[in-house]
């Protein structure tokens, strides 16, 4: 039986539970973690997880929600995302510790499970796996985007000292000065060789690794940090939010994934990403992470736009992105703006099963949306 049921991760250490349809409040669960909950997902129709600052994963049952199935101990710090290959019943997390983990549920019991270290690198801050589970986003605070092709979640990774991702990236040019080349609002066009730094590393063509500085509109050499991450649901493209490092500007790009990237190292090798659509976002509630989402059918992008949120799409007839992919980066087109919030929006989600939307503020209050046919 499907079952339908909105779960909110709170700060507070709660999780709330809603009827999605009648806006009902079905439970909270008031001492979910030890301190704030950062993520929620769902494993199958009645088992989710979630994570929290209290470095832990819990393992839930809907039908029995007066305890933990289990708690999940490894990681050393924050714990910010949870991902779920449902091909190998592996759970992945990831953390502000660097780590990323593999929990193998196959195997759990009310004492936890088995787990490995998968990956490690500096400064992660989003971990996602595209719809297929056939590759691995990684994004940093140091602007870095790193891609896992061909995933294999079985093997452990060792590439924790890759010489790229020990040192953040600085916002000066390169003759050591501020650059001011280019005036904010204006994107580059095509991939500046510049900026975009593709690597394949590893013995096996399982788990090549490349590692992207993505093109950012904006000025030059000025840093990013990529804080939010996710991926269009049939697996086309990518969906970043980042902000400069000087927190002065904040955008939302989508990279469609370009077919035939390759799994050996080339000798001039290409970028498995492309800037298409971009816009600026309002920059309220600086410091904040600001999570957008794409509808169930990767027509619409959902992002937080101050104390609201925006509808953004390829065409101003919400086509699909295979249909409008230009042939120069242009702008998302803003569908509708929705402002029902007192406090600044930081997280978006649409309804995978019916026309809703959910949205949630920085002083607990949770708006649901529906549309007027």
């Amino acid at each position: 039986m499907l079952v339908s049921v909105l779960t909110v991760a709170c700060e507070q250490t709660e999780v709330l539970l809603f009827d999605p349809i009648s806006s009902r409040h079905i439970k909270t669960l008031t001492e979910a973690h030890e301190d704030c909950v950062n993520n929620i997902r769902f494993l199958d129709n009645r088992l989710f997880a979630t994570c929290s600052d209290d470095t832990t994963i819990a393992l839930w049952d809907l039908r029995k929600l007066n305890s933990k199935v289990c708690s999940l101990h490894g990681h050393a710090s924050w714990v910010k995302n949870i991902e779920y290959d449902t091909n190998t019943r592996l759970l992945v997390t990831s953390g502000f510790d660097g780590n990323v983990i593999t929990w193998d549920t196959n195997r759990f019991t009310e004492d936890g499970c088995p787990h490995k270290k998968f990956f490690h690198t500096r400064y992660l801050m989003r971990m996602r796996l595209t719809p297929d589970c056939s590759k691995m986003l990684i994004s940093t605070s140091s602007g870095y985007l790193l891609i896992l092709h061909d995933l294999d979640l079985t093997q452990s990774l060792e590439v924790g000292s890759y010489r790229m991702l020990r040192a953040r990236r600085t916002p000066l040019s390169s003759d050591g000065g501020t650059s001011a080349s280019r005036s904010a609002g204006t994107p580059r066009q095509g991939n500046d060789s510049s900026k975009i730094h593709p690597h394949r590393e590893g013995l096996s063509p399982r788990n090549s690794l490349e590692v992207l500085t993505p093109e950012i509109p904006g000025e030059r050499d000025r840093g990013n940090c990529i804080t939010s991450l996710q991926l269009h649901p049939k697996g086309w493209a990518t969906l970043i939010r980042c902000s400069s490092n000087m927190d002065d500007q904040e955008w939302t790009c989508v990279y469609e994934f370009q077919e035939g990237a390759p799994t050996r190292p080339l000798v001039s090798p290409r970028c498995s990403l492309r800037l298409t659509h971009y816009i600026e976002e309002a920059n309220v509630g600086r410091g904040y992470i600001k999570e957008l989402c794409f509808s169930p059918d990767g027509r619409l992008i959902c992002s937080p736009y101050g104390y609201g949120v925006r509808l953004l799409a390829f065409d101003e007839s919400c086509g699909e992105l295979a249909d409008c992919l230009p042939v120069q980066t242009s702008c998302l087109r803003e569908i509708r703006s929705i402002y029902s919030h007192s406090d600044v929006v930081l997280t978006t989600k649409f309804s995978p099963t019916h026309c809703q939307l959910a949205s949630g503020c920085l002083s607990g209050r949770v708006a649901l949306y529906q549309p007027k046919f």
